[in-house]
């Protein structure tokens, strides 16, 4: 009898905790969605429309990246099954309310922080250095090193054997912030999006490649029900490359966004 009762109080105990977690990830998810309404009013430089991306496949070697697909699939199909990968996490700022912040999505971190996790640290790179998964996908960080980066910081590989969708969302709403990072992929199998805050229209990335305002757009995937891989690796571009990016007069924030709308 005293075993069932133990039982049950740990089973209450449980699922309290998990209610109140529950309540606090809707009470930061209202916030941050009632926050996004405002986040609607910043201001851009006339010249973007959105949503939109700038392919970098003409910056990269996207031969040397294709080649790189059954070997990245094989990788990442070992690790996730070892079930101790860490769990993608959206973040508050989505565009739906009720959308899941943790979709299933799972991540292998190839460079990790010094210090405990910030995300305004990604253009940092003196606070990263490799993780120790790095060295199990040398051929990819072999690829990394080919990058435009005069210096890389985090680098992290995102996968789902299931191919979930991912919640359409912004990585954060500071407009002055601008990360430079490349995302990519070794095949087009991941229907990745950006979407405009006040249409909601969409846009899906037909590259192997991209920089994208991740403040002023949301961006997120489509389910497929397979095997979905993407990459992003942040850092600093060289300077040689930084030389060919548009400068806007307000919101650095939408730097990628102009470059693209430019380039278009």
């Amino acid at each position: 009898m005293a075993v069932l009762t133990k039982r049950i109080q740990h089973a209450v105990a449980w699922r309290s905790r998990r209610t109140m977690a529950n309540m606090r990830d809707f009470n930061n998810g209202f916030r941050a969605y009632l926050n996004s309404r405002s986040a609607q009013k910043a201001q851009v430089d006339p010249r973007i429309t959105y949503p939109c991306y700038k392919s970098f496949d003409e910056y990269i070697d996207v031969e040397k990246l294709k080649s790189l697909d059954g070997y990245l699939k094989k990788k990442v199909v070992s690790y996730l099954k070892t079930g101790q990968c860490q769990e993608f996490h959206t973040g508050f700022q989505k565009l739906k309310l009720m959308s899941p912040t943790k979709p299933g999505s799972k991540l292998i971190p190839l460079a990790v922080s010094k210090r405990p996790y910030e995300y305004l640290d990604l253009d940092k790179p003196d606070l990263w250095e490799p993780s120790e998964c790095a060295n199990d996908f040398a051929d990819l960080m072999d690829f990394i090193a080919t990058l435009p980066f005069k210096t890389t910081a985090r680098i992290i590989i995102m996968a789902d054997d299931q191919g979930r969708a991912v919640s359409a969302h912004r990585d954060h709403t500071l407009t002055n912030v601008k990360h430079e990072f490349i995302w990519f992929r070794t095949n087009l199998e991941k229907p990745f999006s950006l979407q405009d805050i006040k249409s909601k229209k969409k846009v899906g990335v037909k590259s192997y490649s991209a920089w994208f305002d991740t403040v002023n757009q949301f961006h997120g995937s489509d389910s497929t029900g397979k095997l979905a891989i993407s990459i992003r690796v942040d850092g600093i571009f060289s300077d040689e490359f930084r030389a060919q990016i548009p400068i806007p007069e307000c919101n650095p924030a939408s730097t990628a966004a102009l470059w693209a709308c430019l380039s278009s």
